[in-house]
């Protein structure tokens, strides 16, 4: 299977990744839904409370502690994964990045084009001026709480939170590069969470290809089906690239 997803990655100038948590974990950033992931932990409130809109509102000090301690990714670098997208974006082959992550490790790796679904905490905006700060400002900030230091007002992370929608623009350039791509390789992702899982259904080309630890919802539509870590599997690319 090996072979044939390097045959297919050498065939293709025109591969879309979309990826999930699972391309970050192997920079130790934990994901999610795993038995060691953020849901699966102890807190105050659950964090899918925490991490919402309303939390956000009426709970501002809480959410910025949890948010501080657990979504910090600044310190974090780049993996295999990250560094052969890169790669092969720069040989004209991966012609977009679409992310579920916040965590900006595709960009630090130097990918150009990233569609992030669910934003980045490198972009931060003043709730009342729109004021844009960088991530050190709000991770480092002596006060639990970022303010705006033009106008006072709190500082929001330009992440989705639950209850949020999409950004328009991100969505339509993600299901664009999806609908005219001839390679759709989806990594690291449980495919269950919408409406992200739901851009699969504009793929149009040839090949569809899975690569997740664990077996997802939408394996039987794939062309090609790996159940292994994405170093590894990556690892394996970059060796032939």
């Amino acid at each position: 299977m090996f072979e044939e997803l390097i045959k297919i990655i050498k065939d293709s100038n025109n591969i879309v990744f979309f990826g999930g948590a699972g391309v970050s974990t192997e920079s130790g950033i934990p994901d999610f839904r795993s038995k060691d992931g953020l849901y699966n932990q102890k807190y105050k409130y659950p964090p899918e409370m925490m991490l919402s809109h309303t939390f956000f509102v009426n709970h501002t000090e809480e959410f910025y502690k949890f948010y501080k301690d657990k979504l910090n990714s600044l310190e974090y670098e780049p993996n295999i994964t990250h560094k052969v997208l890169e790669k092969l974006e720069k040989q004209g082959k991966i012609k977009a990045v679409i992310t579920q992550n916040i965590d900006g490790l595709h960009q630090k790796a130097g990918s150009k084009v990233v569609y992030e679904l669910h934003g980045s905490v490198y972009r931060n905006y003043c709730t009342k001026c729109k004021e844009f700060y960088g991530p050190e400002y709000v991770f480092n900030c002596k006060n639990i709480i970022p303010k705006c230091e033009k106008c006072g007002g709190i500082i929001k992370p330009d992440v989705v939170l639950y209850e949020e929608g999409l950004d328009d623009e991100i969505v339509s350039n993600s299901i664009k590069v999806i609908s005219e791509a001839d390679v759709l390789i989806i990594a690291g992702t449980s495919l269950t969470v919408y409406p992200a899982s739901g851009l699969i259904n504009y793929f149009k080309g040839s090949k569809l290809i899975l690569i997740n630890k664990d077996a997802t919802p939408l394996d039987n539509m794939a062309d090609l089906v790996i159940n292994d870590s994405l170093g590894k599997v990556f690892t394996k690319i970059d060796n032939q690239f």
